[in-house]
């Protein structure tokens, strides 16, 4: 039989065991240790994390379609043209008057481009204007004409009235439209159809104000005064003037319904203030003040 001696210096080792029951009970405050870790690590990481932002709700663009409109090519031929000075901007469209241009009503729609060129002969030649001062015209037949020079897409700075013509466009019925003068549907429908388009190019609500300064005394407020107008107005609520006729102002509230329909407004709702127009922009072009019909 072999007998194995320890080496100088060493000491038996011997296996350290643990009972069982006192391992059985170790498990417990184990499985608690844990437990609590992880959770610490879960509370850490939705502490630091970036919770998700819920996304925006794109803001609902209350526009309406652009009207089929006539070009100024169709009306104004080269023995009435004259000469005139580069048109005049503004940044944009905030309000609209409606006019009458006070001419007979019994005329065959397809004389309209005649009836166009004679006002724009008088505007320019016994007034002296620089150009027709209507941005628009309109037929009884509900037919839409460009008026004056510049562009209809365009924030052309009209001549059509007195103290407002920035920051908004003229757009005239042609006729008279006087107490007890009947107002075809037809002709309505598309000034609504205009005014809506034009006006929702600055989300702008037919029904709503639009804060404007005059720009001289001649209107019904003071030079440099601001004014709330309707932002569908008759030539009447900035001017002394019974433009556009009683009948047809009449009308206006029904006009201003239908054009915020036609720009996808809830019927009956509160409408906004439109966007503010007391700064003017500066303007290019020809510096004389544009003058206005006394219509």
């Amino acid at each position: 039989m072999r007998v194995l001696r320890r080496t100088r210096g060493a000491r038996k080792r011997r296996p350290v065991r643990i009972p069982a029951l006192l391992l059985l009970g170790w498990l417990p405050g184990l499985a608690a240790v844990l437990a609590l870790l992880l959770c610490a690590r879960g509370v850490g990481h939705r502490a630091t994390a970036h919770p998700r932002t819920p996304a925006a709700r794109p803001a609902v663009a209350h526009t309406a379609a652009r009207p089929p409109i006539v070009p100024r090519s169709a009306w104004l031929d080269t023995l009435t043209r004259h000469a005139q000075p580069p048109p005049r901007y503004d940044d944009k469209v905030v309000a609209v008057f409606v006019h009458h241009t006070d001419s007979p009503n019994g005329y065959d729609c397809a004389d309209a481009p005649r009836i166009i060129r004679y006002l724009y002969a008088g505007q320019t030649g016994a007034r002296d204007w620089d150009d027709i001062g209507y941005n628009f015209l309109v037929d009884r037949c509900g037919t839409i004409y460009e008026g004056r020079a510049g562009g209809p897409d365009q924030a052309v700075t009209g001549a059509h009235t007195q103290g407002f013509n920035h920051r908004t466009a003229g757009i005239a019925a042609i006729g008279t439209f006087t107490t007890g003068r009947p107002v075809p549907r037809a002709l309505t429908d598309a000034i609504a159809a205009l005014a809506a388009w034009k006006l929702g190019l600055a989300g702008t609500d037919p029904r709503a104000t639009a804060r404007l300064v005059s720009s001289n005394g001649l209107s019904r407020y003071a030079a440099g005064a601001t004014a709330t107008l309707p932002a569908l107005a008759g030539h009447r609520d900035g001017y002394m003037t019974s433009c556009p006729g009683a009948a047809l102002a009449a009308r206006l509230p029904d006009i201003r319904e239908r054009a915020a329909r036609l720009q996808g407004r809830t019927p009956g709702q509160t409408p906004v203030r439109a966007p503010a127009g007391s700064a003017h922009r500066k303007t290019t072009g020809h510096p004389q003040t544009p003058q206005s019909p006394a219509s």
